[in-house]
């Protein structure tokens, strides 16, 4: 009579049974967690020839940019659902505190008009920016091969959302003090016709209909939110204190918290696909063809901040030596 053998029961998922340690919350709740990765050949499971099969064979798995384990990336800063909240709500405090403490303050009424006049045209129409962002996060988020890259990009998504509504809250608020200047009423205009604002709207167009998930994530996240962060969050920033708005300049410097994190999560990204030769090519290769929209976004937006000095020159070298420290 043979005997039965007694298998033991793992201790946790079999995917983090190897590592000599209890795993961590980020772990449990953020690895190896995509369904679509088991078959590259039918990543949902249907016929090979349905069109989503084919759009994730083509968009994800069919991509130059290769690595046999996506699944291996880590955010270094290992946020979760959790701690996002926790973390963000701080920032909301903060930012809402802002607004309480200016309105009280009543800040908007010591603004100069003209000043008025230029956040209607060179700010409050960022939100269309913003949910630009937003959109291209979420998409880059949907096709990455692993639940860890998908993450790093639903956070960034959710932040660009936030940043859009602190700029309609502010776009309502502004529009209070100056019925005169267009606020709350000309933004698409502007977002369509503002030379200003052209370059932006044709690269994010342009990246929001790049279906490749690796290419993607170069574009948006190595060349044009660096261009959005030097442009129209430092670089309006500057230009609001220049202008006594202290508020625009204390909201920009709290996105760009959210921005350098955003950044160190690609970097660690672009690291690991460093690993395999031939993706350095690939990277920049695709940096080299993104590259020239965002500067011509850069010299649009930052050629009407008239009172910052050499803004455009000084943003594009921000997002080149962005770039460079990432060892491309």
């Amino acid at each position: 009579m043979s005997e039965t053998q007694v298998l033991k029961p793992l201790k946790t998922w079999s995917h983090l049974a190897t590592r000599r340690r209890k795993p961590s919350e980020y772990e449990i709740v953020s690895a190896n967690l995509h369904y679509n990765d088991k078959r590259p050949d039918t990543p949902y499971e249907l016929s090979p020839t349905t069109f989503m099969n084919e759009w994730y064979k083509k968009n994800t798995f069919g991509t130059a940019l290769k690595h046999p384990d996506w699944n291996a990336f880590r955010d270094p800063e290992e946020v979760v659902y959790r701690t996002y909240n926790m973390m963000q709500d701080g920032q909301e405090n903060y930012v809402f505190g802002l607004f309480d403490q200016f309105n009280q303050r009543e800040h908007d009424i010591a603004l100069d008009p003209r000043w008025a006049g230029s956040l209607a045209r060179m700010y409050t129409p960022s939100r269309y920016l913003f949910h630009t962002v937003q959109m291209a996060s979420a998409y880059v988020g949907q096709m990455a091969p692993a639940s860890t890259i998908t993450n790093c990009n639903y956070f960034q998504m959710a932040d660009a959302f936030r940043w859009l509504s602190h700029t309609a809250y502010r776009t309502k608020e502004l529009s209070l003090t100056f019925a005169d200047k267009g606020l709350a009423a000309k933004e698409r205009e502007y977002w369509e016709t503002d030379p200003a604002w052209q370059g932006f709207r044709e690269l994010m167009e342009k990246i929001l209909t790049t279906w490749d998930w690796a290419e993607g994530f170069v574009a948006l996240s190595l060349v044009a939110k660096p261009a959005i962060d030097e442009a129209v969050l430092r670089k309006l920033g500057e230009s609001a204190r220049h202008n006594g708005d202290m508020l625009l300049g204390l909201l920009t410097d709290a996105q760009l918290v959210d921005a350098a994190r955003h950044r160190r999560w690609a970097t660690a990204l672009v690291k690991m696909a460093l690993e395999k030769s031939g993706n350095a090519e690939v990277i920049k290769g695709w940096i080299a063809k993104w590259e020239p929209l965002a500067d011509k976004a850069i010299d649009a937006y930052c050629g009407a901040l008239t009172d910052v000095p050499q803004a455009a020159q000084s943003a594009k070298q921000a997002t080149r030596d962005f770039r460079q420290s990432l060892g491309l």
